[in-house]
């Protein structure tokens, strides 16, 4: 029985890291949208400013060339971490499946108390409440 509750423990601990995780993996993909958003713009102002949005272009600013660079490799990482993230949901739904059988499992084993009947009288026997 004892073994029994540690898997459950066990079990518990890992679903709840793989929410954490996917949480964690969320937040971090939003705000790294929000950066690539930021550059976004940045490159926009650069281009508008220089008047150049060539990028092949021999005048085309070089300020506007590095952030592009950046803001490409920020949806580069996001499209990792998506997969990721995916890997991890995927994760997550046999953590909690293996859970729910442990779970069952473990409510199977646990012994249900029987209910006590009152006698004749209406009295529960005193031999029921000393435990």
């Amino acid at each position: 029985m004892r073994s029994r509750e540690s898997l459950l423990r066990l079990n518990r601990f890992r679903a709840e890291d793989c929410r954490r995780q996917v949480a964690d993996m969320d937040l971090m993909i939003q705000d790294l949208m929000r950066k690539h958003d930021d550059l976004d713009a940045h490159v926009k102002f650069e281009e508008q400013r220089t008047g150049v949005s060539d990028i092949n272009n021999v005048n085309y600013s070089m300020a506007a060339k590095s952030v592009r660079g950046r803001r490409d490799n920020i949806l580069k990482t996001v499209g990792e971490l998506r997969d990721q993230h995916d890997s991890m949901i995927e994760r997550l739904k046999e953590a909690e499946a293996d859970l729910r059988k442990v779970e069952m499992l473990v409510e199977k084993e646990t012994p249900t108390a029987k209910p006590i009947m009152p006698d004749m009288t209406g009295r529960i026997p005193v031999h029921a409440l000393v435990r």
